[in-house]
């Protein structure tokens, strides 16, 4: 191994998670790191420049731009002020003359040149580095782009641009041998006035032979060629097939994200990857053009209509639509969203590129149709590029629906039920391509009201969406019944989103829920035990004039805006004898079942006779005019939290004003509150 390059490396370093590349490269052999690196890029910058190089954003550059040559330019002056700043504190002789030299080769470089050799370095050590361990996980090999760690597929990628650049080394060798043939073959002919005998000199067999190999040596490097091509256009189906599912990946965690499940939105990866495959595209159907030149058309076409529908589909699979509008929109109000193009860098210059906007119906999302059923205001919005972000977004800031058309409802039906999307379309020019494509999108469900008190109701059928919907599936199919465990979870997750607490719901308030939501008292293992979208929302309590969502609605909202998270305690988590075996001036918090958005005291009597009382349900409204901690603070009756919790203690915190220490229990309440048995 190079000596510098072995002093360089610990052979010790751990294979872990997070590390660099350079940490890794001392287990590829000797050979494959001596031709890994050129002379226009030798293994000591590699070495002395090792973090920088490896934070550094290569990848996000197209190096077939003309516009990026200044930040390629920023980036080698970068480079040659570092390589200074070794230099400038190397002690050793020998090795600051050497670097001093390279510098000076360094500054003659190409800026984007530069960049191109870098970034193909690390993606074949990246790719070396896989295969020498395939052991390792491809999540654990460190990445080039801000460090952050690559997807699996990245392999694939890597691989199918190094086979790219196998492709067109060997289109320049083939075109090496052919005028190496094509000077053989001149420097043979007889020369005028020669005789036979004089032609088969042994000079002439020994150039006959030579003609002979270069010409076996073109048709192994000509199949080689076509297999090459074919292999490289299989890998980008593959490769390609792994992007979409990506993307529908990220589409239905975006979905999640609506009850709270947790949800990383960001699309520079995702943008990265097509921009790559584009570019994988462009030069394969470079080579292919290249490829009918020498041998004619018939043979390719194949291959030409592959990478066609390869392209096109990339091109309408990268439109995506990054800010959602809101999944229950009230006619008249306005709203916004926000579409992405992920090629958006890729687009050809000259004209405006407008997106517009319509809403469809569900059976019209299941088959893109176009049909605008409802009349949106502000509906276009133009695809502007951000140099920043590198981003390119259309922003609608000020849409409204005015009017909408409903489908006829079967059966008991209601409008909250119907699910619509909005549709976003527009043709787009990609550069380098000969026509332009239309590319289409639509948005997650959403539910239109024309009133703020179907709100509820309407929420209801986006979280059941949102929670129990598959992934890939037909817009917008969900199941009418699912398990109580997927039910629990998504009740856990609006709770804590909604709430912003990490405080989940515990077994006891699940049963809690259990029983409330199957009507009777529950016990043993519920997990499988189906839930209906007719218990969820359809269905009315018995006894009240509200569904369980409605009810557990309210719970969220009056816990988000009146409670603290740490103010109520406990939940009603147990049956009524929970209470019993305790002494009087006991007390437990618990959200109303008679008054939705309600919450209640329930205490043990006062007179002996160990019955439970409730208070009358604080609302929203009496705790904005007293809060709850005041209101605890003025019940005289009762003094301990369960189990034997002095309230004071608890509550003091909360209460506001001037405190009064209370003299006894038996004071008798204040006027305004009820002591009834509250239920």
């Amino acid at each position: 191994m190079n000596v510098l390059f072995s002093a360089c490396f610990s052979l010790a370093l751990p294979w872990r998670c997070g590390c660099k590349i350079s940490q890794l490269l001392p287990k590829l052999p000797n050979q494959t790191l001596n031709e890994l690196y050129p002379d226009t890029f030798p293994i000591d910058v590699r070495h002395y420049l090792a973090n920088w190089i490896e934070d550094q954003r290569w990848e996000d550059f197209n190096v077939d731009s003309v516009e990026q040559v200044p930040l390629a330019q920023q980036l080698l002056e970068q480079m040659l002020e570092r390589l200074y700043d070794v230099v400038s504190h190397n002690s050793n002789v020998v090795e600051r003359v050497k670097l001093q030299h390279i510098s000076r080769n360094l500054f003659q470089s190409q800026p984007m040149h530069l960049v191109r050799m870098v970034r193909d370095i690390l993606r074949k050590e990246r790719l070396l580095l896989s295969q020498s361990a395939p052991e390792l996980s491809y999540q654990q090999m460190p990445s080039s782009v801000n460090g952050s760690m690559q997807p699996a597929s990245n392999r694939d990628l890597d691989a199918l641009v190094l086979k790219v650049l196998e492709i067109q080394t060997c289109r320049q060798e083939i075109h090496r041998l052919q005028e190496e043939l094509n000077w053989e073959k001149q420097d043979s002919e007889p020369m005028q006035g020669q005789t036979e005998m004089e032609t088969k000199l042994p000079d002439q067999v020994t150039k006959q032979n030579r003609i002979t190999q270069l010409e076996h040596s073109y048709q192994t490097c000509a199949k080689m060629r076509v297999q090459l091509l074919q292999e490289a256009v299989h890998s980008l189906e593959q490769c390609q097939a792994g992007l979409i599912q990506q993307i529908k990946s990220w589409r239905w965690q975006q979905l999640r994200s609506t009850i709270g499940l947790p949800f990383d939105d960001n699309l520079v990866p995702l943008q990265t990857w097509c921009e790559q495959l584009l570019g994988v595209n462009s030069n394969l159907r470079q080579e292919i053009m290249l490829l009918r030149r020498d041998h004619g058309a018939e043979h390719f076409h194949q291959l030409e209509e592959s990478l066609s529908r390869l392209l096109q589909t990339l091109i309408q699979s990268s439109l995506v639509v990054e800010k959602q509008p809101p999944q229950v929109i009230k006619t008249q109000s306005k709203f916004s969203s926000t579409v992405r193009y992920l090629l958006g860098e890729k687009m050809a210059p000259g004209k405006p590129f407008v997106l517009k906007a319509q809403i469809i119906t569900e059976s019209q999302a299941r088959n893109l149709g176009q049909g605008n059923v409802g009349e949106l205001i502000n509906s276009t919005a133009i695809l502007e590029h951000n140099p920043s972000s590198k981003s390119t977004c259309a922003t609608f800031r000020n849409m409204s629906i005015k009017k909408i058309k409903r489908a006829d409802r079967k059966g008991s039906e209601s409008v909250t039920e119907e699910k619509f999307a909005l549709l976003f379309t527009a043709e787009i020019m990609i550069t380098g391509c000969e026509s332009p494509c239309n590319v289409q999108m639509i948005t997650l469900p959403v539910v239109v009201i024309v009133h703020g008190s179907q709100e509820n109701n309407a929420m209801a059928t986006v979280i059941w969406d949102c929670a129990f919907s598959e992934p890939n599936r037909i817009p917008f199919v969900v199941p009418e019944r699912v398990p109580w465990s997927q039910m629990c979870e998504a009740l856990n997750s609006k709770f804590m989103s909604e709430v912003q607490t990490n405080r989940g719901l515990d077994r006891y308030n699940l049963h809690c829920l259990a029983q409330k939501i199957f009507d009777k008292d529950v016990s043993g293992d519920l997990s499988n035990t189906p839930v209906s979208w007719g218990q969820f929302n359809k269905e009315v309590l018995p006894g009240r004039n509200f569904t369980f969502w409605q009810w557990f609605e309210g719970v969220i909202d009056l816990t988000k805006k009146c409670l603290k998270v740490d103010l109520w305690l406990h939940w009603e988590a147990a049956p009524p004898c929970y209470f019993t075996k305790q002494t009087k001036w006991h007390f437990l918090l618990r959200f109303s079942d008679s008054e939705i958005g309600g919450i209640t005291i329930a205490y043990v009597g006062p007179n002996g006779g160990r019955k439970i009382q409730n208070i009358q349900p604080f609302t929203k409204k009496d705790l904005d005019s007293s809060g709850l901690g005041d209101r605890i603070r003025d019940i005289n009756c009762i003094s301990h939290v369960y189990p034997e919790m002095p309230k004071d203690d608890v509550f003091k915190k909360f209460y506001t004003g001037k405190y009064e220490p209370e003299f006894s229990p038996e004071i008798p309440l204040p006027f305004d509150y009820k002591m009834t048995c509250w239920k």
